[in-house]
């Protein structure tokens, strides 16, 4: 479980031999937030918008880097 980026108490985290579609987590000390990649929509999991700003600010600008980790964490061939 790979942490990618951390923010104060939450980070943001992919696992490997996930389930579609590709996504990553938000994971908090009281909450996980599973976000899509391809338009960065919140999927599941609820949080303050202030508990993920943060968050989906840098994944904004790192979602060529989250696409290509999901590929190298559960593609299979």
């Amino acid at each position: 479980m790979p942490t990618l980026q951390r923010f104060g108490a939450a980070s943001i985290r992919m696992y490997a031999d996930d389930h579609n579609p590709p996504h990553f987590h938000i994971v908090g000390p009281d909450f996980q937030v599973l976000v899509r990649i391809s338009d960065l929509m919140v999927v599941a999991g609820e949080a303050s918008p202030n508990q993920i700003t943060d968050a989906l600010q840098w994944a904004k600008n790192n979602q060529e880097m989250l696409a290509l980790k999901w590929i190298e964490l559960n593609e299979r061939e």
